[in-house]
């Protein structure tokens, strides 16, 4: 599509807002379909976009795994997931994507190891990992073990394909059975201290 010099499209890219108009926005290659109220996965071909700059998926109903194939997106300095319902493990493929200068996946279901800290990664704070309670490592608080990281990855799994939204039913039963038998004992020792009643 080429653009004309009366056009003018307002983009949101690196948490900022800038108006382009003209020929420069035949060079501009961003993809924001954010607030959208999408569903389902992330499709694995939107790796095959190598030119884009900026991607915002944010604020939709998206589910399933991040897709490796991102790390496909060389040029990209802009990639914002935030606030779906993403499941899994960050790609540990995404370190690989050295122009990135922005990037958060905040407010989803994902679990394991956050990426190691290196190159660009190294600079993005707790705020891109925040409100994923099943993720853990630098820079977050949350630090990682074995038993950590094989119970969150199953519990979180459960949460994204079960879609109970967080409720661990089996804790849950265990939970009530436990206070059944409590009540129980309850009654039967007052009945016992006071048999007239």
């Amino acid at each position: 599509m080429e653009f004309g010099t009366t056009e003018e499209v307002e983009v949101i890219m690196k948490n900022r807002s800038n108006s382009y108009k003209g020929d420069i926005l035949n060079i501009v290659y961003s993809l924001d379909l954010s607030c959208n109220n999408l569903r389902n996965e992330i499709p694995y071909e939107i790796g095959d976009l190598n030119g884009i700059v900026a991607l915002n998926l944010s604020h939709n109903h998206l589910i399933g795994p991040i897709p490796r194939t991102l790390s496909n997106l060389t040029q990209i300095e802009s990639l914002d997931l935030s606030y779906n319902k993403l499941g899994g493990e960050i790609p540990s493929e995404l370190s690989i994507l050295y122009s990135l200068e922005v990037f958060t996946v905040a407010h989803n279901n994902l679990s394991g190891k956050t990426p190691e800290m290196t190159a660009q990664f190294s600079t993005f704070s707790n705020s891109s990992y925040e409100g994923n309670p099943f993720l853990c490592g630098p820079p977050l608080s949350r630090l990682c073990s074995s038993n950590t990281e094989s119970t969150n990855t199953s519990a979180t799994t459960s949460i994204g394909v079960n879609g109970d939204d967080g409720i661990d039913m089996t804790a849950f039963f265990a939970s009530f059975a436990a206070s059944y038998v409590v009540i129980f004992l309850g009654f039967a020792a007052v009945l016992y201290v006071n048999p007239y009643w």
